[in-house]
Protein backbone atom coordinates (compact mmCIF):
# COMPACT_ATOMS: atom_id res chain seq x y z
CA UNK A 1 0.00 0.00 0.00
CA UNK A 2 2.72 2.44 0.90
CA UNK A 3 3.92 2.21 -3.00
CA UNK A 4 0.79 2.53 -4.19
CA UNK A 5 0.14 5.47 -1.85
CA UNK A 6 4.20 6.98 -3.03
CA UNK A 7 2.69 6.59 -7.33
CA UNK A 8 -0.64 8.53 -6.56
CA UNK A 9 -2.21 5.51 -7.76
CA UNK A 10 -4.74 4.29 -4.91
CA UNK A 11 -7.80 4.02 -6.60
CA UNK A 12 -6.54 2.42 -9.89
CA UNK A 13 -4.42 -0.06 -7.44
CA UNK A 14 -7.59 -0.93 -5.45
CA UNK A 15 -9.72 -1.54 -8.39
CA UNK A 16 -7.35 -4.22 -9.76
CA UNK A 17 -7.03 -5.88 -6.61
CA UNK A 18 -10.89 -6.14 -6.83
CA UNK A 19 -11.42 -7.06 -9.84
CA UNK A 20 -8.56 -9.78 -10.07
CA UNK A 21 -9.72 -11.43 -6.46
CA UNK A 22 -13.20 -10.23 -5.71
CA UNK A 23 -15.48 -8.32 -3.95
CA UNK A 24 -13.13 -8.82 -0.81
CA UNK A 25 -9.72 -8.87 -0.95
CA UNK A 26 -7.30 -8.62 1.18
CA UNK A 27 -4.25 -6.30 0.82
CA UNK A 28 -2.59 -6.62 4.21
CA UNK A 29 -1.51 -8.42 6.90
CA UNK A 30 -4.84 -7.27 8.82
CA UNK A 31 -6.51 -5.62 5.49
CA UNK A 32 -9.30 -6.03 3.49
CA UNK A 33 -10.87 -4.18 0.41
CA UNK A 34 -14.83 -4.67 -0.34
CA UNK A 35 -16.03 -3.40 -3.18
CA UNK A 36 -19.64 -5.21 -2.45
CA UNK A 37 -22.27 -2.16 -1.42
CA UNK A 38 -24.40 -4.16 0.40
CA UNK A 39 -21.87 -5.45 2.98
CA UNK A 40 -20.32 -1.45 3.14
CA UNK A 41 -24.00 -0.24 4.47
CA UNK A 42 -24.84 -3.20 6.58
CA UNK A 43 -21.37 -2.16 8.24
CA UNK A 44 -22.18 1.24 8.82
CA UNK A 45 -25.41 0.45 10.84
CA UNK A 46 -24.99 1.18 14.65
CA UNK A 47 -25.53 -2.52 16.10
CA UNK A 48 -22.96 -4.37 14.96
CA UNK A 49 -20.45 -3.14 16.26
CA UNK A 50 -17.87 -1.97 13.55
CA UNK A 51 -16.06 1.02 14.73
CA UNK A 52 -12.92 3.35 12.72
CA UNK A 53 -10.08 2.05 12.82
CA UNK A 54 -6.79 4.00 14.10
CA UNK A 55 -6.58 5.32 10.65
CA UNK A 56 -8.79 7.96 11.28
CA UNK A 57 -6.14 9.42 14.19
CA UNK A 58 -4.11 10.52 11.25
CA UNK A 59 -6.79 13.40 10.28
CA UNK A 60 -6.34 14.61 13.69
CA UNK A 61 -5.32 18.79 13.53
CA UNK A 62 -4.34 18.81 17.50
CA UNK A 63 -2.33 16.20 18.84
CA UNK A 64 -4.32 16.36 21.95
CA UNK A 65 -8.05 16.71 20.57
CA UNK A 66 -10.14 14.65 18.05
CA UNK A 67 -12.42 16.13 15.45
CA UNK A 68 -16.21 14.48 14.41
CA UNK A 69 -13.88 12.62 11.74
CA UNK A 70 -10.50 11.63 13.54
CA UNK A 71 -12.30 9.98 16.71
CA UNK A 72 -12.30 6.41 16.83
CA UNK A 73 -14.39 6.75 20.30
CA UNK A 74 -18.67 6.30 18.66
CA UNK A 75 -19.80 7.68 21.46
CA UNK A 76 -17.47 10.93 21.27
CA UNK A 77 -18.30 10.37 17.31
CA UNK A 78 -22.10 10.42 17.86
CA UNK A 79 -22.18 13.41 20.34
CA UNK A 80 -19.89 15.91 17.62
CA UNK A 81 -22.48 14.93 14.77
CA UNK A 82 -25.32 15.70 17.07
CA UNK A 83 -24.37 18.83 18.11
CA UNK A 84 -23.50 19.93 14.72
CA UNK A 85 -26.91 18.24 12.57
CA UNK A 86 -28.37 21.36 12.71
CA UNK A 87 -25.59 23.50 11.80
CA UNK A 88 -24.76 21.26 8.59
CA UNK A 89 -28.47 20.81 7.78
CA UNK A 90 -28.48 25.04 7.76
CA UNK A 91 -31.83 24.56 10.01
CA UNK A 92 -29.91 26.89 12.01
CA UNK A 93 -28.04 29.14 9.62
CA UNK A 94 -30.32 32.32 8.25
CA UNK A 95 -27.66 32.77 5.11
CA UNK A 96 -26.26 29.62 4.14
CA UNK A 97 -27.70 29.70 0.74
CA UNK A 98 -27.09 33.73 0.28
CA UNK A 99 -23.38 33.01 1.27
CA UNK A 100 -22.37 30.54 -1.22
CA UNK A 101 -24.23 32.36 -4.28
CA UNK A 102 -21.91 35.89 -2.74
CA UNK A 103 -19.03 33.82 -3.63
CA UNK A 104 -20.26 32.14 -6.57
CA UNK A 105 -20.83 35.48 -7.65
CA UNK A 106 -17.23 36.83 -7.02
CA UNK A 107 -16.32 33.88 -8.39
CA UNK A 108 -18.13 34.48 -11.78
CA UNK A 109 -17.48 38.42 -11.74
CA UNK A 110 -13.22 37.15 -10.87
CA UNK A 111 -13.85 35.08 -14.53
CA UNK A 112 -15.15 37.83 -16.73
CA UNK A 113 -13.14 40.44 -15.38
CA UNK A 114 -9.54 38.54 -16.08
CA UNK A 115 -10.04 35.35 -17.85
CA UNK A 116 -12.58 35.68 -20.40
CA UNK A 117 -11.21 34.62 -24.20
CA UNK A 118 -12.14 35.86 -27.14
CA UNK A 119 -11.30 35.79 -30.83
CA UNK A 120 -8.77 38.16 -30.62
CA UNK A 121 -7.42 37.84 -26.80
CA UNK A 122 -6.71 33.74 -25.55
CA UNK A 123 -6.32 33.84 -21.79
CA UNK A 124 -6.19 30.57 -20.25
CA UNK A 125 -6.11 30.00 -16.43
CA UNK A 126 -6.22 26.73 -14.21
CA UNK A 127 -9.73 26.29 -13.02
CA UNK A 128 -8.20 23.81 -10.71
CA UNK A 129 -6.94 26.78 -8.73
CA UNK A 130 -9.52 29.23 -9.21
CA UNK A 131 -12.44 26.78 -8.57
CA UNK A 132 -10.57 26.14 -4.61
CA UNK A 133 -10.46 29.76 -4.38
CA UNK A 134 -14.17 29.45 -5.12
CA UNK A 135 -14.78 26.73 -2.60
CA UNK A 136 -12.34 27.91 0.15
CA UNK A 137 -14.04 31.21 0.24
CA UNK A 138 -17.74 29.68 0.03
CA UNK A 139 -17.02 27.01 3.05
CA UNK A 140 -15.11 29.81 5.30
CA UNK A 141 -18.38 32.45 4.55
CA UNK A 142 -20.74 29.85 5.63
CA UNK A 143 -18.72 28.19 8.51
CA UNK A 144 -17.11 32.37 10.37
CA UNK A 145 -19.36 34.62 8.27
CA UNK A 146 -16.70 35.86 6.13
CA UNK A 147 -14.35 34.61 3.37
CA UNK A 148 -11.08 33.64 3.95
CA UNK A 149 -10.34 35.88 0.93
CA UNK A 150 -8.87 34.22 -2.22
CA UNK A 151 -11.50 35.30 -4.62
CA UNK A 152 -10.92 38.87 -3.88
CA UNK A 153 -7.42 39.02 -4.12
CA UNK A 154 -6.87 35.56 -6.39
CA UNK A 155 -4.64 34.51 -4.83
CA UNK A 156 -3.89 31.54 -2.60
CA UNK A 157 -3.66 33.62 0.53
CA UNK A 158 -1.70 32.78 3.14
CA UNK A 159 -0.45 29.71 0.88
CA UNK A 160 -3.39 27.57 2.55
CA UNK A 161 -3.82 25.84 -0.46
CA UNK A 162 -0.29 24.91 -1.08
CA UNK A 163 -0.01 23.50 2.64
CA UNK A 164 -3.00 21.74 2.94
CA UNK A 165 -1.90 19.87 -0.36
CA UNK A 166 1.07 18.95 1.34
CA UNK A 167 -0.08 17.86 4.49
CA UNK A 168 -2.98 15.33 3.12
CA UNK A 169 -0.85 12.95 1.83
CA UNK A 170 1.43 12.81 4.92
CA UNK A 171 -2.03 12.24 6.79
CA UNK A 172 -2.80 9.41 4.18
CA UNK A 173 0.58 7.78 4.90
CA UNK A 174 0.40 8.19 8.14
CA UNK A 175 -2.70 5.77 7.98
CA UNK A 176 -0.72 3.13 5.76
CA UNK A 177 2.09 3.20 8.29
CA UNK A 178 1.02 3.04 11.45
CA UNK A 179 3.99 3.87 13.93
CA UNK A 180 3.92 6.84 11.54
CA UNK A 181 0.37 8.14 13.69
CA UNK A 182 2.19 7.55 16.74
CA UNK A 183 5.20 9.20 15.92
CA UNK A 184 3.18 12.20 14.79
CA UNK A 185 1.74 12.29 18.41
CA UNK A 186 4.85 12.77 20.42
CA UNK A 187 6.96 15.19 21.79
CA UNK A 188 9.53 15.33 18.56
CA UNK A 189 7.87 16.43 16.33
CA UNK A 190 5.54 18.00 17.52
CA UNK A 191 7.64 21.47 17.05
CA UNK A 192 7.27 20.73 13.36
CA UNK A 193 3.56 20.81 13.35
CA UNK A 194 1.50 23.77 12.11
CA UNK A 195 0.59 25.99 15.15
CA UNK A 196 -1.75 29.10 15.04
CA UNK A 197 1.78 31.64 15.51
CA UNK A 198 2.31 30.48 11.90
CA UNK A 199 2.07 33.46 9.19
CA UNK A 200 1.47 31.06 6.30
CA UNK A 201 -0.57 27.82 5.37
CA UNK A 202 -2.70 25.86 7.38
CA UNK A 203 -1.00 27.43 10.71
CA UNK A 204 -2.77 30.73 9.28
CA UNK A 205 -6.40 28.87 9.40
CA UNK A 206 -5.95 27.70 13.05
CA UNK A 207 -5.07 31.37 13.93
CA UNK A 208 -8.10 32.91 12.21
CA UNK A 209 -10.82 29.80 13.48
CA UNK A 210 -9.20 30.91 17.29
CA UNK A 211 -9.72 34.63 16.74
CA UNK A 212 -13.42 34.04 15.12
CA UNK A 213 -14.19 30.89 18.14
CA UNK A 214 -13.32 33.05 20.13
CA UNK A 215 -15.32 36.10 19.38
CA UNK A 216 -18.28 33.55 20.32
CA UNK A 217 -17.37 33.18 23.77
CA UNK A 218 -16.78 35.48 26.73
CA UNK A 219 -18.76 38.12 28.43
CA UNK A 220 -18.33 40.19 24.83
CA UNK A 221 -19.89 37.39 22.72
CA UNK A 222 -20.84 37.63 19.41
CA UNK A 223 -24.04 35.47 18.71
CA UNK A 224 -24.42 35.02 14.85
CA UNK A 225 -26.89 32.58 13.19
CA UNK A 226 -24.63 31.06 11.14
CA UNK A 227 -23.08 27.59 11.11
CA UNK A 228 -20.46 28.44 14.22
CA UNK A 229 -23.09 29.84 15.66
CA UNK A 230 -25.47 26.65 15.33
CA UNK A 231 -22.85 24.40 16.60
CA UNK A 232 -22.08 26.59 19.80
CA UNK A 233 -25.78 26.64 20.92
CA UNK A 234 -25.94 23.10 20.31
CA UNK A 235 -23.56 22.72 23.20
CA UNK A 236 -19.71 22.53 21.26
CA UNK A 237 -17.29 23.70 24.19
CA UNK A 238 -14.83 27.03 23.11
CA UNK A 239 -12.34 24.34 22.07
CA UNK A 240 -14.64 21.72 19.90
CA UNK A 241 -15.40 24.86 18.20
CA UNK A 242 -11.81 25.21 17.67
CA UNK A 243 -11.34 22.27 15.81
CA UNK A 244 -14.50 21.49 14.46
CA UNK A 245 -14.18 24.80 11.99
CA UNK A 246 -10.93 23.41 11.15
CA UNK A 247 -12.19 20.37 10.20
CA UNK A 248 -15.57 21.83 8.28
CA UNK A 249 -13.17 24.20 6.17
CA UNK A 250 -10.70 21.41 5.12
CA UNK A 251 -13.27 18.54 4.47
CA UNK A 252 -15.74 21.17 2.58
CA UNK A 253 -13.04 22.64 0.48
CA UNK A 254 -10.61 20.47 -1.43
CA UNK A 255 -13.40 17.10 -1.74
CA UNK A 256 -15.72 19.62 -3.31
CA UNK A 257 -13.19 21.17 -5.44
CA UNK A 258 -12.02 18.17 -6.66
CA UNK A 259 -15.75 16.39 -7.71
CA UNK A 260 -16.16 20.40 -9.78
CA UNK A 261 -13.30 19.75 -11.22
CA UNK A 262 -13.84 15.91 -12.36
CA UNK A 263 -17.37 16.98 -13.51
CA UNK A 264 -15.97 20.23 -15.69
CA UNK A 265 -13.65 17.91 -17.34
CA UNK A 266 -16.47 15.07 -18.25
CA UNK A 267 -18.60 17.77 -19.65
CA UNK A 268 -16.22 19.29 -21.86
CA UNK A 269 -14.72 16.09 -23.06
CA UNK A 270 -18.28 14.66 -23.93
CA UNK A 271 -20.21 16.82 -26.85
CA UNK A 272 -23.37 14.79 -26.03
CA UNK A 273 -23.78 15.90 -22.49
CA UNK A 274 -22.16 19.32 -23.02
CA UNK A 275 -25.04 19.74 -25.82
CA UNK A 276 -27.94 18.15 -23.37
CA UNK A 277 -26.39 20.03 -20.33
CA UNK A 278 -26.73 23.55 -21.68
CA UNK A 279 -29.65 23.15 -23.68
CA UNK A 280 -31.60 22.00 -20.47
CA UNK A 281 -29.68 25.18 -18.96
CA UNK A 282 -31.05 27.47 -21.25
CA UNK A 283 -34.75 25.39 -21.49
CA UNK A 284 -34.84 25.76 -17.45
CA UNK A 285 -34.00 29.87 -18.05
CA UNK A 286 -36.65 30.44 -21.17
CA UNK A 287 -39.02 28.95 -18.39
CA UNK A 288 -38.57 31.04 -16.11
CA UNK A 289 -37.47 27.63 -13.72
CA UNK A 290 -33.69 28.68 -13.52
CA UNK A 291 -32.61 32.10 -11.10
CA UNK A 292 -29.33 33.39 -11.37
CA UNK A 293 -27.65 31.82 -9.37
CA UNK A 294 -29.79 28.82 -9.37
CA UNK A 295 -31.73 28.14 -5.80
CA UNK A 296 -30.88 24.83 -4.41
CA UNK A 297 -34.77 24.18 -4.80
CA UNK A 298 -34.63 24.61 -7.87
CA UNK A 299 -31.35 22.39 -8.74
CA UNK A 300 -33.42 19.52 -7.09
CA UNK A 301 -36.04 20.51 -9.36
CA UNK A 302 -33.69 19.97 -12.52
CA UNK A 303 -33.03 16.36 -13.49
CA UNK A 304 -30.52 16.77 -16.55
CA UNK A 305 -28.23 18.75 -13.36
CA UNK A 306 -28.54 15.98 -10.84
CA UNK A 307 -28.17 12.94 -13.22
CA UNK A 308 -24.73 15.26 -14.12
CA UNK A 309 -23.77 15.33 -10.27
CA UNK A 310 -24.81 11.97 -9.45
CA UNK A 311 -22.96 10.21 -13.11
CA UNK A 312 -19.79 12.74 -12.05
CA UNK A 313 -19.53 11.68 -7.67
CA UNK A 314 -20.21 7.60 -9.42
CA UNK A 315 -17.27 7.88 -12.33
CA UNK A 316 -14.94 9.97 -10.15
CA UNK A 317 -14.93 8.78 -6.62
CA UNK A 318 -13.38 12.20 -4.80
CA UNK A 319 -12.47 10.00 -1.63
CA UNK A 320 -10.64 6.94 -3.10
CA UNK A 321 -8.46 5.64 -0.46
CA UNK A 322 -8.82 3.61 2.71
CA UNK A 323 -10.74 4.51 5.02
CA UNK A 324 -11.19 1.37 7.45
CA UNK A 325 -13.37 -0.05 9.72
CA UNK A 326 -12.95 -2.89 12.55
CA UNK A 327 -14.31 -5.83 12.41
CA UNK A 328 -15.78 -6.38 16.21
CA UNK A 329 -14.80 -8.88 18.82
CA UNK A 330 -16.43 -12.05 17.74
CA UNK A 331 -15.66 -11.40 14.18
CA UNK A 332 -18.47 -11.31 11.39
CA UNK A 333 -19.14 -13.43 8.56
CA UNK A 334 -19.05 -11.63 4.94
CA UNK A 335 -19.79 -13.35 1.51
CA UNK A 336 -19.41 -16.84 3.36
CA UNK A 337 -16.12 -15.93 4.78
CA UNK A 338 -15.38 -15.54 8.50
CA UNK A 339 -13.10 -12.29 9.41
CA UNK A 340 -11.98 -12.24 12.67
CA UNK A 341 -12.37 -9.52 15.01
CA UNK A 342 -9.94 -6.28 15.15
CA UNK A 343 -9.45 -7.16 10.95
CA UNK A 344 -10.03 -3.73 9.28
CA UNK A 345 -12.02 -3.73 6.03
CA UNK A 346 -12.37 -0.45 3.54
CA UNK A 347 -14.38 0.18 0.82
CA UNK A 348 -12.99 0.62 -2.51
CA UNK A 349 -15.11 3.38 -3.84
CA UNK A 350 -13.56 3.12 -7.84
CA UNK A 351 -14.80 -0.84 -7.67
CA UNK A 352 -17.94 0.01 -6.37
CA UNK A 353 -19.09 2.78 -8.37
CA UNK A 354 -18.08 1.24 -11.67
CA UNK A 355 -19.71 -1.66 -10.87
CA UNK A 356 -20.86 -3.37 -14.36
CA UNK A 357 -24.00 -5.51 -12.69
CA UNK A 358 -24.88 -2.05 -11.12
CA UNK A 359 -24.53 0.60 -13.58
CA UNK A 360 -24.90 -1.43 -17.29
CA UNK A 361 -22.16 -2.59 -19.34
CA UNK A 362 -20.33 0.83 -19.94
CA UNK A 363 -20.20 1.94 -16.02
CA UNK A 364 -16.56 2.90 -16.95
CA UNK A 365 -17.97 5.86 -18.84
CA UNK A 366 -19.32 9.62 -17.70
CA UNK A 367 -22.63 8.91 -19.38
CA UNK A 368 -25.24 11.06 -17.10
CA UNK A 369 -28.04 9.45 -19.82
CA UNK A 370 -27.92 6.29 -17.34
CA UNK A 371 -29.95 7.80 -14.82
CA UNK A 372 -33.17 8.81 -16.78
CA UNK A 373 -33.50 6.44 -18.87
CA UNK A 374 -33.73 3.66 -15.88
CA UNK A 375 -37.52 2.84 -15.55
CA UNK A 376 -37.22 -0.30 -12.98
CA UNK A 377 -37.68 1.46 -9.62
CA UNK A 378 -35.69 -1.06 -7.47
CA UNK A 379 -32.46 -0.95 -10.18
CA UNK A 380 -32.52 2.75 -9.69
CA UNK A 381 -32.74 2.36 -6.21
CA UNK A 382 -29.88 0.22 -5.88
CA UNK A 383 -27.69 2.60 -8.58
CA UNK A 384 -28.50 5.64 -6.43
CA UNK A 385 -27.86 3.80 -2.90
CA UNK A 386 -24.33 2.68 -4.46
CA UNK A 387 -23.31 5.88 -5.77
CA UNK A 388 -24.46 7.55 -2.53
CA UNK A 389 -21.87 5.42 -0.73
CA UNK A 390 -19.31 8.50 -2.00
CA UNK A 391 -20.96 10.60 0.97
CA UNK A 392 -20.61 7.36 3.24
CA UNK A 393 -23.70 5.77 5.04
CA UNK A 394 -25.20 4.84 8.21
CA UNK A 395 -23.14 6.18 11.42
CA UNK A 396 -20.49 7.61 9.42
CA UNK A 397 -22.59 9.80 6.48
CA UNK A 398 -20.92 13.08 5.88
CA UNK A 399 -22.61 15.72 7.53
CA UNK A 400 -21.35 18.05 4.77
CA UNK A 401 -23.50 16.64 1.85
CA UNK A 402 -26.32 19.21 1.65
CA UNK A 403 -23.62 22.06 1.15
CA UNK A 404 -21.59 20.26 -1.14
CA UNK A 405 -24.49 18.90 -3.29
CA UNK A 406 -25.59 23.00 -3.17
CA UNK A 407 -22.23 24.72 -4.14
CA UNK A 408 -22.06 22.12 -7.44
CA UNK A 409 -25.49 22.16 -8.64
CA UNK A 410 -25.03 26.24 -8.65
CA UNK A 411 -21.69 26.25 -9.81
CA UNK A 412 -22.09 24.12 -13.08
CA UNK A 413 -25.31 25.72 -14.25
CA UNK A 414 -23.76 29.49 -13.67
CA UNK A 415 -20.72 28.54 -15.53
CA UNK A 416 -22.31 26.70 -18.63
CA UNK A 417 -25.45 29.18 -18.43
CA UNK A 418 -23.10 32.21 -18.99
CA UNK A 419 -19.78 30.99 -20.62
CA UNK A 420 -18.44 28.10 -23.75
CA UNK A 421 -15.74 26.31 -21.93
CA UNK A 422 -13.29 23.96 -23.99
CA UNK A 423 -9.65 22.47 -22.80
CA UNK A 424 -6.34 23.78 -23.56
CA UNK A 425 -4.60 20.49 -23.14
CA UNK A 426 -7.03 17.81 -23.94
CA UNK A 427 -4.56 14.59 -24.25
CA UNK A 428 -3.55 15.92 -21.09
CA UNK A 429 -6.25 18.02 -19.31
CA UNK A 430 -4.93 18.22 -16.27
CA UNK A 431 -2.52 16.56 -13.08
CA UNK A 432 -4.16 14.58 -10.56
CA UNK A 433 -2.29 12.82 -7.72
CA UNK A 434 -4.19 10.80 -5.26
CA UNK A 435 -2.88 9.13 -1.72
CA UNK A 436 -6.19 8.73 -1.12
CA UNK A 437 -7.17 12.38 -1.09
CA UNK A 438 -6.95 14.26 -4.30
CA UNK A 439 -4.44 16.88 -5.64
CA UNK A 440 -4.80 18.10 -8.88
CA UNK A 441 -3.53 21.08 -11.09
CA UNK A 442 -3.01 22.65 -14.53
CA UNK A 443 -6.74 22.12 -15.87
CA UNK A 444 -5.95 24.60 -17.91
CA UNK A 445 -9.33 25.81 -19.87
CA UNK A 446 -10.82 28.28 -22.30
CA UNK A 447 -13.59 30.74 -20.74
CA UNK A 448 -15.21 32.85 -23.98
CA UNK A 449 -18.74 34.43 -23.11
CA UNK A 450 -21.71 32.44 -24.58
CA UNK A 451 -23.65 34.32 -27.49
CA UNK A 452 -27.46 33.89 -26.16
Amino acid sequence: MLRAALSGRIPEVLNDVCETYGPLARIGPNDLICSDPDVIRRMSTAKLGYRRSRFYSSFAFNPNRDTMLSTTDEKIHADLKTKTAAGYSGKDVDNLEQSIDRQLNAFVDLIERKYLSTSTNFRPFDFAQKVQYFTLDAITDVAFGKPFGCIGQDDDMYDYIKMVDRLLPAAVFAGVLPWLLTLSRSFVVRPFLPTEKDKLGFGKMIQVARVIVAERFGESKKIRNDMLGSFIAHGLTQEEANSETLLQVIAGTDTTATAIRAMLLYITTSPTCYTAFQAAVDEGIKNGKISSPKTDTEAKAFPYLQAVIKEGLRKFPVIAGLLPKTVPEGGDIINGFEVPGGTDISLCSIATTHSKATFGPDADIFRPGRWPEVDDNDKFRKMNITANLVFGSGKWSCSGKKITMMEMGKVLVELFRRFDISLVNPTEPWKSFSAGAYIQSDLFVRFAKREH
